[in-house]
């Protein structure tokens, strides 16, 4: 008797195998050691399978950087524009940070960490990157920030949120070596510096 034929996976589906495995591999060892056998091994796929989707390393590992950024964004979006006060959104929108960074470690470690890829697209892709996400925080911010007397149209607006995520990053990476501490002692950390930024200006 034949065995049954093995269904077939459809596209997005493995480039979806393609791209989680890709983030796992570049998470471990950067971009340089990296190599497009291993993450097709660790994907589950031939190498030729992986040129179907992606026709080089760095077309790769744009489109992972791309897709974990949207995701980091649509997560902790949902925390900003979600219900309460403006105080309360943002101590949910710093614990879900904190909990991205906890639940996903190797999409943190791509989107975040220095890394020297020595590629002038891949710096102006994650430049791009960076941005894109600093505008789109901002503009969720934005009726908060009117609120308590900030222009969200001002560069400075833009700086203040480049601060946030980025120090809240330096605090991720912290807790990296100390993950014993617990994830609610960093968001009270975190909000307390923050609560003089959150009461109208004088």
């Amino acid at each position: 008797m034949e065995s049954a034929p093995k269904s077939r996976m459809r596209g997005s589906a493995r480039r979806t195998v393609i791209t989680a495995a890709a983030l796992k591999v570049f998470a471990e060892k950067g971009y340089h050691a990296a190599s497009l056998g291993e993450i097709a091994k660790a994907a589950g796929v031939a190498r030729t399978v992986m040129y179907d989707h992606f026709p080089s390393k760095r077309v790769l590992l744009l489109a992972v950087l791309q897709e974990q950024n949207t995701a980091l964004v649509e997560y902790i979006g949902a925390r900003i524009t979600g219900r309460g006060t403006a105080r309360e959104r943002m101590r949910d929108t710093v614990d879900a940070y904190f909990g991205f960074a906890q639940s996903r470690p190797e999409a943190r470690k791509l989107l975040f960490d220095a890394v020297s890829e020595d590629d002038p697209e891949i710096r102006t892709v994650r430049w791009g990157i960076r941005e894109a996400r600093t505008k789109a925080v901002a503009a969720m911010l934005a009726q908060d920030m009117r609120e308590i007397g900030v222009d969200p149209a001002e560069p400075g607006a833009e700086a203040v949120v480049e601060f946030i995520i980025t120090g809240m990053d330096g605090v991720a990476q912290w807790w990296e070596h100390r993950p014993e501490v617990p994830r609610s002692t960093l968001v009270e950390g975190v909000m307390w510096l923050l609560s003089s930024g959150l009461g109208p200006r004088s």
